[in-house]
């Protein structure tokens, strides 16, 4: 099992860029949270059990919503992370 704590820098609060993640987590079977960081930047939880989902998964949120003119991901930081098992990915307004 694989899984990261990503912090995505850029223009991704205010945007629709936590619905943008959800998406492309459920595309690729990532099991997790993300949330509003106070600094500006989102924080996720992601999980997975196949390295190639979890790459493109990686991949296609470094890129961004295509979708939307007003998201820019600037930075993307990911690190191996320890916490308890996810079964779905939702986004969480509480303590991460």
């Amino acid at each position: 099992m694989q899984k990261l704590k990503i912090i995505v820098s850029g223009r991704v609060q205010g945007v629709g860029f936590r619905y943008f993640v959800i998406s492309v987590a459920r595309e690729h079977s990532i099991f997790g949270r993300v949330w509003n960081n106070d600094d500006g930047t989102v924080g996720i939880w992601a999980q997975s059990e196949n390295s190639a989902e979890m790459t493109a998964f990686l991949a296609s949120v470094r890129q961004g919503p295509k979708r939307s003119p007003f998201a820019k991901v600037d930075y993307l930081d990911s690190l191996p992370a320890a916490f308890p098992d996810f079964t779905d990915f939702n986004i969480t307004y509480d303590t991460h």
